[in-house]
């Protein structure tokens, strides 16, 4: 389109302006904004001619609306920075462990990183607050966390984590030692907190008042990884007499060769009745 065929001509951002808060309106003679116009300099001061009439226009009407719906446009202010995550879940012995720590407020993207203590050998925290690693000691391990955000200047926060990890073999009561007729009967639930089987042995002593000790329970068998309150009974007939139940569970793992011992001691049991 050449210049002589758009009698109406405007600028790109006088147009922009209207049409984001009215239909462009018709010129004089009901020829509306052309869509497309390549300006020259005659056209160049048609358009500047027609502006200077609009200014009036634009300063009474649609800059105070402009500046009224900026006003509304704006970003609300951030929340303060602030680290969510105030525990860190237990580990288990040999096995592959994942935690995302999360955080609220400030300005994204966050950045972490560990500014006090030290993580286990072979683990990370990395920039986006995902720690990983694996297990190789039941040693728990203290460590202070730095949250930093992307604000300039950055927001921070900074919290202390213990990162424990899961005792790898343990032993509840599951029926506590109790006398029946003749009898001390119980129950003991096992668990094995790791990664690995464990090659276990399970021993039930009844230790009478002058130490003398009668089994009333063995077991020998693997106990599989990640096995939680494995329920073993326990009982047999008795000698009359006071009892203290005595439960020893002993777990090698092989490939380590490493063992590991847990052991529950019952109170007193009077057994009046014997065989």
């Amino acid at each position: 389109n050449s210049c002589e065929s758009q009698p109406y001509p405007t600028l790109i951002c006088a147009r922009e302006l209207f049409s984001r808060f009215m239909p462009p309106p018709a010129l004089a003679g009901g020829k509306p904004y052309p869509e497309q116009h390549n300006p020259c300099l005659r056209c160049a001061r048609r358009v500047l001619a027609y502006n200077f009439s609009m200014s009036a226009r634009l300063r009474t009407v649609w800059l105070p609306l402009v500046i009224l719906l900026s006003g509304y446009a704006q970003t609300p202010p951030a929340q303060p920075l602030a680290i969510l995550s105030k525990e860190l879940p237990a580990a288990s012995l040999w096995q592959p462990y994942a935690f995302h720590l999360d955080a609220l407020g400030g300005v994204g993207p966050y950045h972490w990183r560990v500014t006090g203590g030290s993580l286990p050998h072979g683990w990370i925290l990395d920039e986006n607050g995902d720690l990983k690693g694996v297990a190789q000691g039941i040693e728990s391990v203290a460590l202070t966390v730095l949250l930093t955000d992307s604000n300039n200047p950055a927001a921070s926060d900074q919290h202390k984590f213990i990162l424990n990890v899961e005792s790898p073999l343990r032993v509840l009561w599951g029926r506590t030692a109790h006398v029946v007729e003749k009898k001390i009967l119980g129950s003991v639930k096992l668990s094995n907190g790791t990664g690995r089987n464990f090659d276990l042995t399970l021993i039930v002593l009844a230790v009478n008042d002058t130490g003398r000790a009668t089994a009333i329970g063995y077991q020998h068998f693997a106990l599989k990884k990640h096995t939680r309150d494995l329920e073993v009974p326990f009982g047999d007939v008795l000698s009359p007499g006071n009892y203290a139940v005595n439960v020893d569970a002993i777990g090698e793992e092989p490939v380590s060769k490493r063992i590991f011992r847990a052991r529950l001691v019952s109170k007193t049991e009077s057994l009046s009745e014997g065989p």
